[in-house]
């Protein structure tokens, strides 16, 4: 019998992001200093160091920069979810995230294709960011 699946840390510097995601929507942290925008939140900019940031909603949408399709789970928790794809996204509004696809088979999977966020609520406290494709999605060559 496996136990139940390892939940991310929820904390100061993260707090806006997961309850962003609970109400379905993508935050993403700017930084008003230099105009970076960054995925994963952090009490300071990635590029300058600077403590001044924003959270600002995102499009959730963009385009598959990497994939990998797991077919031996970590650990025995995830046994019943493989195979599966973890895919870095690069988002419309510039940085890259890391995720799991939905809705679609691993050897269908592209580089260059569009893809959109979907909220998966796994308990009432977190809901973990993944994505599918898009409807009208077509890759590049």
């Amino acid at each position: 019998m496996s136990g139940a699946k390892p939940l991310p840390p929820v904390d100061d510097d993260t707090r806006a992001w997961w309850e962003g995601l609970h109400r379905g929507v993508l935050l993403l942290q700017h930084c008003r200093a230099c105009g970076s925008v960054q995925v994963y939140q952090r009490a300071m900019c990635g590029c300058c160091l600077g403590g001044d940031l924003e959270h600002r909603e995102a499009s959730g949408e963009g385009t598959i920069y990497s994939f990998s399709t797991v077919y031996r789970p970590p650990s025995a928790e995830f046994k019943d979810d493989v195979p599966y794809t973890v895919v870095l996204v690069e988002l419309s509004e510039g940085p890259r995230m890391l995720s799991t696809l939905v809705d679609m088979a691993p050897d269908a999977v592209r580089i260059g294709q569009r893809v959109q966020i979907v909220y998966d609520r796994v308990t009432e406290a977190i809901t973990l960011p993944r994505f599918r494709p898009l409807a009208s999605s077509a890759t590049t060559p």
